[in-house]
Formats: structure tokens, C-alpha cells, sequence
């Protein structure tokens, strides 16, 4: 009889869990098939498709872009390091145009490397690539999964790793201050554009791509208003 209770209470939890977690969903489109680059364009020759990511490839580069334009949005995605990773996720770039100028870039990097020791803080894994420096620790060791949500919201961009808020930064704010480093990057204005991810020459496995797009009516709702 005990045994039995266990176990369905075991059972409950779990449907108590997966019930919670898809409600936290809702609304979430996939922007990856897991299959092909369809809805994808640009330096599709420098990544792959396989075991359901798409995989950037060693010694190439390159921005792969989506096909859509986004402007208010949360993006759910999962990501893998191998050593020395350097990628990063593109936000508002207008399509074939350099991320981190003219759009944003959300670094993607293994911060544990011996080479990326001295980059500054402002390249860091999840900052906002010249203008916005990420708290650190968040990252899982090289070779596992993290989780990684970006919510770009209006002037608002927050980065979550892991469920650790690493980003909260007003993007009037950094734009009345300016780039942290010496190029110019209007892209910091930018309203809508394509995410894309941003080919550094290393391998980095990405999966469960998702977004929810936020339109007017939740633009202004409170971070815990939203999934």
C-alpha cells in the first residue's frame, strides 16, 4: 500500500509538473523544424542540421538569419559549448547586415576558455555585445546543455541563463551613454529585424528553438505577467 501511495504521488507531481510547463508555453511558436534550415537564410553552407540542432560549423563564419522579421519578442532556445566557443544571437538586424552594429548581438561564448580570459566585460557570455556587460557564474561546464531565454521587449532587453537573470538593460539608456568600445553601432535604435546567429569560426550545438511574439496589448504587462 505504501509502495502504491508513492508511486502515485510520483504520479501527480509529474502531471502537476508537465501541466505547469506547458502552460509556461503557450503562445510559443518553433522557429526550427529540427529537420531542415526552412525559414532559415544567409551562410546556410556553415551549419548543419543534425540530431535535431542546428550546429555551426568549425573554421566557418557567417550569419545564418530567419526569413521573418521580429520586433517585441521572448525567445527560448537550448544551447551547447565545445571549448573556446564563440557564437552569438542576433536581435532587430536588418537582413545580410552586421549583427552587432546594425542590430544587436547577444554574446554566446565559453567564458571558462583561456584565450577569452581578457575580453572585455562587454563580450562576456549574454552581454549585450559592446554596450552591456552580463553578470558571470551562470554557465554550465563545457559539452552540456544550458537554457537561454531572451526577452526583448520595447526598450527592454533581459537575458535569463540557466534561470539566472544575467541582462536587464534599457536600451534608451545605452544609447544616451553609447558603445562601451570605439565603433558605431546604431543598431541599439533599431525597432524590428531578423534574429540570426552569428558565426565566429567554432562549433556550437543549438535545439529548441521557440518565440513568442508580444504585441501591443502585453508590451506594458510586468515580466511575471508574461509565460
Amino acid at each position: 500500500m505504501k509502495h502504491t501511495l508513492a508511486w502515485l504521488l510520483l504520479l501527480l507531481v509529474g502531471l502537476a509538473q508537465g501541466a505547469i510547463a506547458e502552460e509556461a508555453e503557450q503562445g510559443f511558436t518553433p522557429i526550427f523544424d529540427g529537420k531542415t534550415l526552412e525559414g532559415w537564410t544567409g551562410a546556410e553552407a556553415n551549419y548543419i542540421v543534425k540530431d535535431g540542432e542546428i550546429q555551426s560549423l568549425p573554421k566557418k563564419g557567417g550569419n545564418l538569419y530567419t526569413t521573418k522579421d521580429y520586433a517585441d519578442f521572448i525567445l527560448r532556445f537550448e544551447f551547447l559549448l565545445t571549448p573556446g566557443a564563440n557564437n552569438g544571437i542576433g536581435i532587430r538586424v536588418p537582413n545580410g547586415k552586421h549583427a552587432s552594429t546594425d542590430g544587436m548581438e547577444i554574446q554566446i561564448l565559453d567564458d571558462s576558455a583561456k584565450k577569452h580570459q581578457k575580453v572585455k566585460p562587454y563580450q562576456r557570455h549574454g552581454s549585450i555585445y559592446g554596450f552591456f556587460p552580463a553578470k558571470t557564474g551562470s554557465l554550465k561546464p563545457v559539452g552540456e546543455w544550458n537554457s537561454q531565454e531572451i526577452r526583448c521587449i520595447g526598450r527592454q532587453v533581459t537575458v535569463i541563463v540557466n534561470g539566472e537573470t544575467i541582462v536587464d538593460a534599457n536600451l534608451d539608456e545605452l544609447a544616451e551613454k553609447g558603445p562601451a568600445d570605439e565603433f558605431k553601432r546604431p543598431g541599439i535604435n533599431s525597432k524590428t529585424g531578423r534574429l540570426c546567429f552569428c558565426g565566429h569560426g567554432a562549433e556550437v550545438h543549438f535545439r529548441n528553438l521557440r518565440i513568442q511574439e508580444i504585441t501591443d496589448n502585453t508590451e506594458g504587462a510586468s515580466p511575471e505577467a508574461i509565460p
